[in-house]
């Protein structure tokens, strides 16, 4: 075993002795005190950052904005390649165009699961309840679209960051790459001969506030909103107080330490385990749900779209549908954040478009399916809706809204949904800790991805003891900030990728390009 990894196991065990002293010496009602504190200081937080990060534009938060129109005008400006491409990204995904002598550190596949292993996560199962809750059904048209559109936005991504990655060692090679790389060395690039050095300073700013976002983004969004997501449905289930919230976010810490000690490769092969398989089981058990109500179909899709142009003013409104639907979707394919093109740096291939086509996949199976799958799950059930005044929740539900829906039609899914949760859950953190890792070790050096790792698995256990609301805001802050500097780095280097799409589509479709594998 590595120094590091006996440093980060010993963390691990250390942490955990300290928590178990702290928990028999503290009486319960300061331990309650204690954690409603650390709640009260997120909401603290999200009160003085929201101002400046969602500022408002004609009522529409200005990240919104961005998101929406950068997906439309990549799409359109790259002559709709989510359709173009989308036949042959199943078939790089299927390992028909794989050489294992590119360089890189991990297959297609494994690029493809572990960047779907931090989007399919609570976003599809949590997050969806919230949108619905608060949207309304027609918030379901808006994730649609907005996913649609960021299949373009993440192919364009995904792409820069294979064109402009770091390799470097010899007998194992490590990759570091993503917008952190692409916005200093793509932008420095593109406007160097107009700007001179300006160049250089505005590439460089753009990818240290990424890097930045990246690593709050890790903290918020991809560790305490899984972990607290998690712990809510496993309380809900076995009826575990809320004053023992830390000892289920300590739990969790250990295992996320056990496998991201291990690094990419390590990420890489549990999540090609455990993406597919879970993702199978929760959408099947979701349709037999659809299924077994068929007879509400109808009125349900006519639910979905009334409610996305004539919506219900119990939602807020058209606006805040919009709003909560292209939110929801961005959380949870991460189209346009550019947090995805980090892992697919990594993949093996000398086409950098190829990478960037099997990237597109991944806002078409976390939004266009599984999230799918929740919200009609959800609303065939009426689980949004509150029994006792027919209307929609007063409060934004997560997943025990989800669960709700689960077990209407057995008692017994909960402990299904309860494992999916736990699964989805795991399977973020690991590779949203990467994705951190790699942030700080652009921003810092490689002598920073240890630090990052101990203060990853002490948020781990902190993420249970927010509040959903505050957790949901603080997230949103975190992760949706990544698209600024992401999204209109990616503006700039947009005929860059355009002219690299246009020359492997001519290639292909010429014949220059064959499958490795039949």
């Amino acid at each position: 075993m590595t120094k590091l990894k006996k440093q980060i196991l010993g963390f691990i065990l250390t942490l955990s002795a300290s928590f178990i002293a702290l928990a028999q010496e503290t009486q319960p009602n300061d331990m309650v005190a204690v954690q409603e504190k650390i709640d009260s200081a997120f909401g603290v937080i999200v009160s003085k950052l929201a101002p400046i990060l969602f500022v408002p534009v004609q009522g529409i938060p200005l990240i919104v904005l961005i998101l929406g129109i950068g997906g439309i005008i990549f799409t359109v400006y790259f002559g709709f390649i989510n359709l173009r491409l989308f036949r042959h990204a199943i078939q790089c995904v299927q390992g028909k165009f794989d050489n294992p002598d590119d360089h890189g550190e991990i297959s297609h596949f494994q690029a493809l699961t572990s960047a779907l292993s931090a989007t399919v996560g609570l976003g599809n199962i949590a997050g969806v309840a919230v949108a619905i809750t608060i949207g309304g059904p027609g918030a379901v048209v808006w994730m649609w679209l907005i996913a649609f559109f960021g299949m373009s936005t993440k192919f364009s991504s995904c792409t820069l960051a294979q064109v402009y990655r770091r390799i470097s060692g010899t007998k194992t090679e490590h990759v570091l790459g993503g917008p952190m790389i692409y916005l200093e060395e793509g932008i420095k690039e593109r406007l160097g001969p107009s700007l001179g050095a300006g160049a250089a300073v505005i590439g460089k700013a753009f990818a240290v506030l990424f890097a930045v976002f990246t690593i709050t983004g890790s903290i918020g969004g991809g560790n305490m909103f899984q972990g607290n997501q998690t712990f809510k449905i496993v309380s809900e289930i076995t009826g575990l107080s809320h004053d023992y919230a830390w000892a289920g976010g300590l739990v969790m810490a250990i295992l996320v330490g056990i496998v991201i000690i291990g690094g990419i490769r390590r990420i890489g092969q549990v999540t090609s385990k455990l993406v597919p398989t879970m993702c199978l089981f929760y959408v099947t058990v979701c349709l037999i749900i659809i299924l077994s109500n068929f007879t509400q179909i109808p009125a349900m899709i006519a639910s979905i779209f009334q409610g996305a142009f004539n919506p219900d003013a119990a939602f807020g409104g058209a606006l805040a549908v919009f709003i909560q639907g292209a939110k929801r979707a961005a959380f949870s394919n991460e189209a346009g954040l550019g947090s995805a093109a980090i892992a697919h740096s990594a993949a093996k291939t000398e086409e950098p478009v190829r990478e960037g086509a099997v990237a597109m996949l991944g806002p078409f199976i976390d939004t266009l399916v599984v999230c799918t799958m929740t919200a009609l799950t959800i609303l065939i059930t009426a689980s949004h809706i509150d029994p006792s005044t027919g209307n929609p929740f007063s409060e934004p539900g997560g997943v025990e809204i989800t669960m709700a829906a689960f077990t209407s039609l057995a008692p017994w899914l909960r402990y299904c949904l309860m494992v999916a949760v736990f699964i989805f859950a795991y399977s973020t953190m690991i590779s949203w800790s990467y994705y951190g890792e790699r942030a700080a070790e652009y921003l810092f050096g490689p002598g920073s991805k240890m630090p990052y790792r101990f203060f990853f698995l002490f948020c781990v256990i902190i993420g249970p003891i927010v509040s959903l609301g505050n957790l949901i805001d603080f997230t949103d802050l975190l992760i949706l900030s990544m698209a600024y500097p992401n999204i209109i780095g990616m503006l700039i280097l947009a005929p860059k990728v355009k002219v690299l799409a246009k020359d492997y589509v001519d290639r292909l479709n010429n014949g220059q390009i064959q499958p490795t594998v039949d």
